[in-house]
């Protein structure tokens, strides 16, 4: 009876003080004050070192939770694949992580990797190729032990390789089902050239053959000491875990560094150019090259292309497409500022035949608005915070944060980059804005790409507000639809 009565006692001394904290509070949400955030971003120099063979490694201890996440960063992928044998790298990587070491078979690989409860993987992609485990700190040196093996002594078992290529030729007879993946490939060859390995498209003869010797080539040229920069966070000691990679990395053969990435000689070519396919609806994409990541106009085309179309709902391009007219149920534009040569600027959307020439229109007329009118200084603000205040989630997770260090060690980009970020976005002006707009968003050197019924885009909607007629002189390039194992043009 005594506990109830000291319950209720606290509960009535809590409810008489509730006027008084109710007195304290802000009459309207707006009204309330928040601390500035404080946050420093922490410096990849802090987590950096260098073993004696000269691999550069990256450690961040945690200790949150007893396992190990190590990544190996690999500068080579599909640039490096000759153009009849692309796919060669995703099938390389693809293998040396099914297909088995000189020691263990496929399943016996697989079967210790499942007892030590460690998730293994090894990919490729356009420039880079990774190899990584996540696994108990109790298990991380047979885990480290068995990758080790995996990237130096690969066995490219034959029974694996026939099911890796069976599932990729049964992914390409699906590339004509839907028109994102038809629009996707055209788009990149016009931007960078059918010849390009951004560009390029694995066929059943390029994968056909790839020969082993193919893979254990790639694998030696790729996967070895002088091309690779390592991060480790987790449950470790430092010193620990660098006499750990020491003794893993070994006699581990020395190889060479992998060159940059070629840059593309191809220009795109303005125009309007479609595909035809038998939907109801119209996929679009509206863009050019763009710039580069180390560009003076760089953080004035990332809040620009905020405001533009990349802020979600709060984007005009979203605005007026969407919420305005209802043409679409997505739409927005985004900015891939490219390391070691230009990359893009595209706006998109998806609306149903007659709705699409009226969308391309709008999205033109925000084009001409944002060159020729100052963006209002709320809605610059709001952009603005919008990169300053999310900040901090790139460093939120150990590996994320490594993950940034590794790609800025690998591509040589300036150290105070992070330290300076939010500066530099804060310094955007309206005029800056505007420039920058002036420069990207000129649609007389942009391409527009269109799939769909092209009977029922051309003449645009009911009303008469718009058709195809209104974009380069009613003048588009019909595109054949290509075969999907061959990637040839179709009759």
């Amino acid at each position: 009876m005594k506990i109830k009565t000291n319950i209720l006692a606290t509960a009535l001394v809590a409810l008489v003080a509730l006027p008084a904290i109710a007195d304290d509070l802000p009459k309207r949400p707006e009204n309330i004050q928040f601390r500035p955030l404080v946050f420093n971003a922490p410096k990849a120099a802090d987590y950096r070192h260098v073993l004696s063979n000269g691999i550069v490694v990256f450690l961040a201890p945690s200790r949150e939770l007893p396992l190990i996440d190590l990544t190996m960063t690999f500068r080579g992928g599909g640039f490096l694949e000759p153009a009849d044998k692309t796919g060669l790298a995703g099938m390389t990587a693809a293998l040396m992580r099914t297909g088995g070491t000189e020691r263990l078979g496929p399943d016996e690989l697989d079967e210790r990797l499942d007892f030590l409860a460690t998730e293994a993987s090894i990919g490729a992609r356009a420039t880079t190729c990774t190899a990584s485990i996540d696994c108990l700190k109790a298990n991380f040196d047979e885990s480290l032990s068995l990758l080790m093996e995996m990237l130096t002594k690969p066995r490219f078992d034959e029974t694996k390789q026939k099911i890796a290529v069976d599932k990729v030729i049964e992914g390409m007879k699906q590339r004509n089902d839907d028109a994102g993946p038809i629009l996707d490939r055209e788009w990149n060859m016009a931007l960078y050239g059918a010849d390009h390995f951004e560009a390029r498209e694995a066929t059943e003869a390029s994968i056909r053959g790839v020969t082993k010797a193919d893979m254990t080539a790639f694998a030696a040229k790729v996967f070895n000491p002088a091309n690779v920069i390592v991060a480790v966070s987790g449950d470790f000691d430092k010193a620990d875990m660098l006499a750990k990679l020491e003794k893993a990395f070994a006699g581990w053969p020395t190889g060479e560094r992998m060159p940059t990435p070629p840059a593309p000689t191809a220009a795109l070519t303005p125009g309007v150019f479609h595909v035809e396919k038998d939907i109801p609806q119209g996929k679009v994409y509206i863009g050019a090259r763009g710039i580069v990541r180390d560009d003076p106009d760089y953080f004035a085309a990332l809040v620009m292309n905020e405001i533009l179309g990349g802020g979600g709902f709060t984007s005009r391009i979203m605005k007026t497409v969407r919420s305005d007219e209802g043409l679409a149920y997505s739409a927005g534009s985004q900015l891939e500022a490219g390391v070691y040569y230009p990359g893009e600027f595209r706006a998109g959307f998806q609306s149903k035949s007659p709705t699409v020439a009226l969308a391309i229109k709008l999205i033109e007329q925000e084009f001409k608005k944002m060159q020729d009118t100052p963006v209002p200084a709320e809605e610059l603000e709001v952009a603005k915070q919008s990169f300053i205040e999310t900040f901090p989630r790139a460093f939120e997770s150990k590996p994320a944060m490594l993950g940034l260090f590794v790609s800025d060690e690998w591509t040589g980009r300036d150290p105070s980059y992070w330290d300076t970020y939010r500066d530099n976005v804060s310094k955007v002006t309206a005029a800056d804005v505007q420039r920058v707009a002036k420069r990207l968003l000129n649609m007389d050197q942009m391409a527009i790409y269109v799939v769909g019924d092209w009977d029922a885009i051309r003449p645009g909607d009911a009303t008469g507000r718009a058709s195809m007629a209104n974009f380069f002189n009613d003048q588009a390039t019909e595109l054949p639809l290509r075969d999907p194992m061959t990637m040839q043009p179709m009759r």
